[in-house]
């Protein structure tokens, strides 16, 4: 069932004021720790120095020009020019399957997908960065390089996914031209439902993780064997025939959870221990919500990685006040 164009732009609203309301720092230093050290053209990499300034909240320790901090007597920073464009790397499963319904609300996977990898670019474009969207299924892999705004983007997007959805998802196809993009600071964002992953794509996941900052958007789909189901109409996404009620019980349901629990856990502790995020939600509202947790935990590691490598970071910057 789709959803209404009322609730639609209501979450795409949430999205673009998103983008639009965090600081251009902010939205820097957020991607910035999702990417690990990631190259880009602006300031605060590791190569020519460009100018020294006073320190702010979200600055790297790692900035930190100690002889100017003693000589100014306040933290000092020196930002550095970069050698390399930023890229990010917008990766969506566009098989039949992604017509499946959510486990909450009226929408498909396709579509909290969609406002999943839209937030994604709301800040990357914010930050100027190539953006490069690719939509894969089991007929063919198609690459759209992108150039111009959030509103150019969302046109793009919305076009792309205006289909008839006829073809089944090859992940393993996504996942391979994943691995041979060749910028290993580039950010690769992959977009597909939960039933994507078996237990072989985990270790695929992990290689790739090993190689490239990724961030995984893994929508929950509804239980077709949850009694509770029955109200909302289930139906098979290959034959388009309804779930029969014989095969719908709270046992069968509660091993198709318990294995996709097992599949989430994997896929978290594979990617997280490699230094990539996995963001999970069952509809656009919790997308959003999981995406703005994600930016906030992403700076609050900074802040504590700062505080581990400068213990005497938070004395200086009270001394400089």
């Amino acid at each position: 069932m789709i959803r209404s164009r009322a609730k639609d732009d209501s979450v795409r609203r949430r999205i673009e004021a998103l983008g639009s309301s965090l600081s251009l720092p902010t939205v820097r230093k957020a991607l910035g720790v999702l990417e690990g050290e990631h190259s880009s053209t602006r300031r605060g990499g590791s190569d020519d120095p460009m100018d020294v300034r006073v320190y702010e909240p979200g600055d790297e320790a790692r900035l930190i020009d100690w002889k100017s901090s003693a000589r100014m007597g306040r933290p000092m920073v020196t930002s550095h020019a970069r050698s390399a464009t930023s890229r990010v790397w917008l990766l969506c499963d566009v098989g039949r399957e992604m017509t499946a319904g959510c486990a909450r609300g009226d929408e498909t996977a396709w579509q909290v997908a969609a406002n999943g990898l839209r937030m994604f670019a709301a800040l990357s474009l914010r930050r100027s960065d190539e953006v490069s969207l690719v939509f894969g299924d089991a007929k063919s892999i198609t690459r759209l390089p992108f150039h111009g705004g959030f509103a150019q983007f969302e046109r793009t997007l919305d076009a792309a996914l205006d289909r008839d959805w006829s073809h089944g998802r090859n992940i393993d196809a996504l996942l391979d031209y994943a691995r041979r993009i060749r910028d290993r600071q580039a950010l690769i964002v992959i977009a597909t439902d939960e039933l994507a992953f078996g237990k072989r794509h985990i270790q695929a996941m992990a290689a790739l993780a090993a190689t490239h900052p990724v961030v995984l958007i893994s929508v929950s789909l509804a239980n077709p064997f949850d009694p509770a189901g029955a109200a909302r109409g289930l139906y098979d996404g290959s034959t388009g025939r309804r779930v029969p009620a014989m095969l719908r019980s709270a046992r069968a349901a509660e091993d198709v959870d318990l294995h996709r629990r097992y599949v989430a856990a994997a896929l978290d502790h594979e990617l997280s221990r490699r230094g990539s995020w996995v963001v999970r939600a069952a509809s656009s509202d919790m997308m959003f919500d999981s995406f703005v947790r994600l930016v906030s935990r992403s700076l609050s590691r900074s802040i504590r990685n700062q505080l581990r490598v400068s213990p005497t970071l938070g004395a200086a910057m009270e001394v400089g006040r």
